[in-house]
């Protein structure tokens, strides 16, 4: 069903009995009730067009302000009448609603819509004709408590507007906080109602009031599909032995692939194959009912037609856990989403919980586990990658053997049939080799089951995630201002925020982060000091904090006379801290020590070194790690150079310390996080002096 565009009044009506203010206004078909009611209200009065079929109504010519009398309410009444006509043919005129002109204010845009993945959204910003073109929105997932919406508020560029900005007087911000917070509870609580704009509300030095309403109700909504299954078990099964359907002794099989990848397992592994007695040197078994002993996980590769069946033997083997490989299933077309949803009810009979279908499977580095048919297995670490594309997955686990990356758990999510992103993220969150989480992202199946689990999870470890799909192309144009404005991508990122996700924009950056989280946690505040024996780079990394919101240290004067004493009388006495191109591993101990005793007076460490006939970079490298087990802060390695900063990094890395050849790439990862941290929590958001 299409939602129905309410009238004006009808508009009216319902906000005004949500407790937001409207102003004075009636709804007339005739010119002398046009005046009659003009004269009730009093002068000025605006008149506009009441029509379904006309939703822009200055461009039909269906709006006249500035009526001051009976004459020329009447002539309004007729010229919007006759202008509507003309400009749009064949549009029916319910009538014209004759309402209250306030005087100008600051104009600011309310509206919600309906998100297919997380439900109900509410959307603030600069209002009036130009709110597409400044396109300076806040965005919240409902419901909303009013301090989050005053956060909303306080994010706006126009927020300097509101506190009033040169000679321009302050609106009442809690004005707009309180018809905010009604317009939230109001839509939330009104199924439905399913879109709407309050553009403009004009604020005032007291006060503020809805200049224009367009509500959209439908008696029938879609709604957003809720997530009725059980949670998956806080951890999943101990995994003891594994079976592979469709192991294969053809190395061109996928079947024959992941076998071959389980080798290392110290488990059990159980190849299921009819036609063959054994594999890889493993005992082979015509079906699961077949295996003699328990089996804690089965790997499914063979044509999705015969799946629902192995599904089904996995039940009465009481096989917990389905690894469904094989693809042609809902992705395929209506025959695939038939086997897809014969092969659910079949697990969901038996209470077996599917991974996939159409998916690559799973690694987990520290058991030894690969699932896949990727040809590579990552190395053991503390990231957990989680991704709903298989090509992402293999590409990442090739990246990260030469950048000595370990993971702790890559899981590839596939149809998300059963088991889906909320589920893998809680088995992240409780993994004890797991520090940081990344996320990649095209779907999200269940948006608030989604976001309150990881709002759990990132109470205690950090999820970075990439959302593909922002351009949206070939999106229907909106049918409001709030449409266009809250669009798909734009909610995602206002749900990453609600649950404390960090957005990210590439693979790299995702890793950055997750890395430096992994290792060093977040910051408890954005005061950083720089410690370097390259000056350049230090010029630099103050242009980079500049322009990623770090805050650098001003230096007392007893900070710097403790300084003077190690360091050579041409250091740069200041923050960044210059030890001058000649520093040994010597002088950035010495240095590293002074900061360590007065590290109460900063929250972040940048320490960047670069190749010189004086220092010895294994040294520092040693000293770096030292630097990082004194403190209770963040250290951000930056040693920059070729093949004499390899060993150097192995080093760091050992120590789970993150290094950043590239300085802008730290600077700026730094500061996404902190900005993150800013505004979720209660973190000392300082900028320097």
């Amino acid at each position: 069903m299409t939602p129905r565009l309410l009238s004006e009044a009808e508009g009216y009506g319902l906000l005004k009995s949500a407790g937001i203010p409207v102003p004075g206004f009636s709804v007339v078909t005739t010119a002398a009730d046009a005046r009659k009611a003009a004269d009730t209200i009093g002068y000025p009065v605006v008149m506009k067009v009441v029509s379904q079929q006309v939703v822009h109504k200055s461009d039909a010519g269906g709006v006249i302000i500035n009526i001051r009398s009976p004459s020329e309410a009447i002539a309004a009444f007729e010229q919007i009448t006759r202008d509507v006509k003309a400009r749009v043919p064949g549009a029916v005129i319910d009538g014209i609603i004759v309402e209250q002109q306030l005087p100008p204010g600051l104009e600011m845009i309310i509206g919600g819509k309906t998100d297919p993945t997380f439900g109900k959204v509410i959307t603030i910003g600069a209002g009036g004709t130009l709110v597409e073109l400044l396109r300076d929105v806040a965005i919240r997932v409902l419901p909303v408590e009013e301090f989050e919406i005053r956060t909303m508020v306080r994010e706006l560029r126009s927020y300097r507007l509101i506190q009033g900005y040169r000679n321009q007087p302050a609106r009442d911000e809690q004005a707009f906080v309180s018809v905010i917070t009604a317009a939230a509870r109001w839509f939330f609580s009104s199924p439905q109602i399913v879109e709407f704009d309050l553009n403009p509300l004009v604020l005032y030095e007291n006060g503020g009031c809805v200049v224009d309403a367009r509500v959209y109700t439908d008696h029938a909504p879609a709604l957003v599909v809720a997530d009725e299954r059980p949670a998956l078990p806080d951890q999943l099964p101990a995994l003891h032995s594994i079976a592979v359907v469709g192991a294969s002794q053809d190395p061109n099989k996928v079947g024959y692939a992941i076998t071959r990848n389980l080798l290392p397992f110290s488990g059990t592994i159980y190849p299921v194959n009819p036609k063959a007695s054994g594999i890889l040197g493993r005992k082979a078994y015509p079906s699961l009912l077949e295996i003699p002993e328990h089996v804690d996980m089965a790997v499914i590769a063979i044509p999705a037609r015969g799946v629902p069946q192995v599904i089904r033997e996995a039940g009465e083997k009481k096989i917990p856990l389905a690894v469904i490989v094989s693809s042609g299933f809902r992705e395929a077309g209506d025959q695939g989403r038939t086997i897809e949803e014969e092969m659910l009810a079949v697990a969901r009979q038996y209470g077996v919980r599917i991974m996939g279908p159409n998916c690559l499977g799973l690694m987990l580095p520290h058991q030894g586990i690969n699932t896949t048919f990727d040809p590579v297995s990552p190395k053991p670490g503390n990231i957990a990658f989680i991704s709903q594309s298989g090509a992402m997955i293999t590409t990442i686990v090739d990246w990260s053997l030469p950048e000595e990356i370990g993971l702790s758990a890559v899981l590839s999510v596939g149809n998300q049939a059963d088991l889906t992103f909320e589920d893998f993220v809680q088995f992240a969150g409780n993994d004890s080799h797991t520090k940081a989480i990344i996320l990649y992202i095209e779907q999200v199946r269940y948006g608030r089951r989604f976001l309150e689990t990881a709002g759990r999870i990132t109470s205690k470890k950090p999820i970075v995630a990439i959302k593909a799909g922002s351009s949206a192309v070939g999106q229907k144009a909106a049918a409001s201002h709030t449409g266009s404005l809250a669009g798909s991508h734009a909610v995602y990122m206002a749900a990453f925020r609600q649950a404390g996700i960090i957005p990210m924009h590439s693979i790299r950056e995702a890793f950055q982060a997750a890395e430096l989280l992994a290792s060093e946690g977040y910051p408890k505040g954005t005061r950083a000091v720089v410690i370097t024996n390259a000056g350049g780079f230090g010029v630099l990394s103050s242009d980079y904090a500049d322009n990623y919101g770090i805050g650098m240290v001003r230096f007392s004067d007893e900070l710097v006379n403790e300084l003077d004493t190690v360091l050579p009388p041409n250091w740069s006495r200041a923050n960044p801290i210059d030890m001058v191109g000649d520093s040994s591993a010597d002088r950035f101990a010495k240095t590293f020590d002074i900061m360590i005793k007065n590290q109460d007076l900063w929250d972040i460490a940048f320490v960047i070194a670069v190749p010189s006939a004086i220092s010895d970079p294994i040294r520092v490298a040693n000293e770096i790690v030292r630097f990082s087990k004194n403190t209770h802060k963040m250290i951000v390695g930056c040693m920059i150079g070729g093949d004499s900063m390899k060993t150097p990094l192995r080093i760091l890395r050992d120590a789970r310390i993150p290094n950043f050849p590239d300085l802008e790439d730290a600077f700026k990862t730094v500061g996404t996080i902190c900005q993150h941290r800013c505004s979720t929590d209660s973190m000392e958001c300082w900028h320097g002096e």
